[in-house]
This record gives structure tokens, sequence and C-alpha cells, in this order.
């Protein structure tokens, strides 16, 4: 099985204020069946009223991103899925409910996890 990232930015959101309760019950049903189907590893958005901490390889940190990157913000699920097109299949229901599109990105394997 392979993980998969299927995530949105912020400014993708786009309906109006009166739906907000409609996406928030459909996005939270798809998560659901997810979980009920077994294949949820995590998910969840990126709070942007908190800054983000770069920490250095020498262990400083500081208030801030990357330089060249841009902030990751926006709503994150982590599936463990069989295919691609599985993953593909779960970001159109994701899609659907969250009235935006959704990227799919697959992740290398690593045995340790």
């Amino acid at each position: 099985m392979t993980k998969f990232l299927i995530s949105f930015p912020s400014e993708a959101m786009v309906f109006p204020e009166e739906d907000f309760e409609a996406v928030s019950a459909d996005s939270h049903a798809v998560i659901e069946e997810a979980k009920a189907a077994g294949v949820y590893v995590f998910g969840g958005g990126i709070d942007e009223s908190v800054a983000p901490i770069l920490v250095a390889a020498d262990g400083t940190f500081a208030e801030g991103a990357y330089p060249r990157g841009t902030a990751p913000n926006g709503g994150y699920t982590v599936l463990e899925l069989p295919t691609r097109e599985a993953a593909v299949e779960w970001a159109a229901k994701l899609a659907t409910a969250c009235r935006c599109s959704q990227e799919v990105r697959q992740f290398g394997y690593d045995p340790a996890s």
C-alpha cells in the first residue's frame, strides 16, 4: 500500500458563506468514510494564524519559513491506498465535498514507515 497526500490551498476554497455548514458536513463525511474503509492515515488544515518556525541544522530556530518557498496552507489528507487510481477516486470525493480541486501526490516508499 502507498501513502498519498490529497490537498488544496486555502485560496481554492471559494463558496458562499451560507454553504459553510454543508461544506464542513460533506468533507467530514468523506473523512469518516475513509476511516471506515481503513485507508485514513491523517488529515487536517494548517492553522494559518500561527507563524511557522524554521529550525536550522544546528538546532537554532527563528520564526519564518524557507525564504524561497511558499508557505503551505489549506487542507491536507493522507490516505494509504493500493493504487494511484484509488487516490484519484478519493480526491474526487474530497473535491466534491470541499467544492474545490484537490492535488494528489504520492509519498516515496520508506521501509521504516
